[in-house]
């Protein structure tokens, strides 16, 4: 194989990704690179699903809170880190494996960043200004008009990301989506994108399970140790955001799951129209036998071989 092999394991929220990543990881004895954003920060570990003490000990697991949540990070920071990683763990091993659940952050990985316009800080504090006096809802409207691709993407309950991407649009008088189609840059390894699939009505049974098990497993107090710090991006996220409401007294527990298994649906079909893009993905069934997934993997491989002689 002329270059390393970088498995990458995408899907909508609640499949099963966790448990692929480290099937595939124990067949080909390699270790997990994760690649979503919401599991980098300690003290989340219940509203963003972070692997099972089981499941990290099963294999070695990189970028899995790894950060505190004052400390600024962004995708181009993690794209740096994951690079040097994976130039690390290639000098031992001919595979990796990356799971992702941001896709922002995978394609930065794999295709690196989009060259972006510079931005001048006034537009910024205009847009934080704009997000404090009219709400996030206002951010939402503005992005629908100006970049109505992204609009479909884009994690609507995430301010930080709503800011971003208005802010390019405004800089550089173009739709932030129109930057994200530019040359891949070189990499050291090839990726082969993993998708895990199931029909809509399944992902949203697994999202609203998910939720109960997550309440049962005290996401209502991990919520409340973090309520002094909600104001920090790293909590301005599905899961945390609703309960801070419930806690100020907006509405009952009730709705505020109730809002939390909505929103994720939510971001679950944006993350789907993100992956159909890709024309690269092997989707495979999320109930499908692990053996058959693993032949359906390596058959792939073997297909990547098979191309570079």
């Amino acid at each position: 194989m002329s270059k390393k092999v970088l498995l990458t394991v995408v899907g909508p929220t609640a499949i099963g990704k966790t448990a692929l990543g480290i099937l595939l990881a124990k067949h080909f004895d390699t270790e997990i690179l994760s690649a979503d954003s919401r599991q980098f920060f300690k003290g989340l570990e219940i509203g963003t699903a972070v692997p099972s003490k089981e499941e990290l000990l099963a294999v070695p697991h990189h970028f899995i809170q790894h950060r505190n949540i004052f400390d600024p990070y962004s995708v181009g920071d993690f794209e740096k880190e994951a690079l040097a990683l994976l130039n690390v763990m290639f000098r031992k091993r001919d595979i990796a494996v990356m799971v992702g659940g941001s896709g922002l952050y995978v394609d930065a990985v794999i295709n690196g960043l989009n060259d972006f316009p510079d931005v001048e800080p006034i537009i910024r504090h205009n847009l934080n200004q704009k997000l404090k006096s009219n709400g996030l809802i206002s951010l939402q409207e503005e992005l629908k008009v100006r970049d109505p691709d992204y609009y479909k993407m884009v994690d609507l309950d995430n301010p930080h990301r709503l800011i971003r991407a208005l802010e390019v649009c405004i800089a550089g008088d173009s739709p932030y989506s129109s930057y994200l189609n530019q040359k891949k840059a070189e990499r050291f390894f090839e990726a082969i994108y993993i998708g895990l699939d199931a029909p809509r009505e399944v992902i949203y049974e697994r999202i609203n399970l998910r939720v109960d098990l997550m309440m049962e497993a005290g996401l209502l107090e991990e919520v409340k140790k973090l309520s002094p710090y909600r104001d920090l991006n790293a909590l301005k996220t599905v899961g945390y955001k609703e309960l801070f409401e419930y806690l100020d007294g907006h509405y009952p527990l009730e709705h505020a799951v109730s809002e939390i298994k909505k929103n994720t649906r939510r971001f679950a079909k944006r993350q789907l129209t993100w992956l159909r893009k890709n024309e690269s993905i092997l989707w495979i069934p999320y109930n499908l036998e692990p053996d058959k997934m693993i032949k359906l993997v390596t058959d792939r491989l073997k297909s990547l071989q098979h191309a570079a002689q």
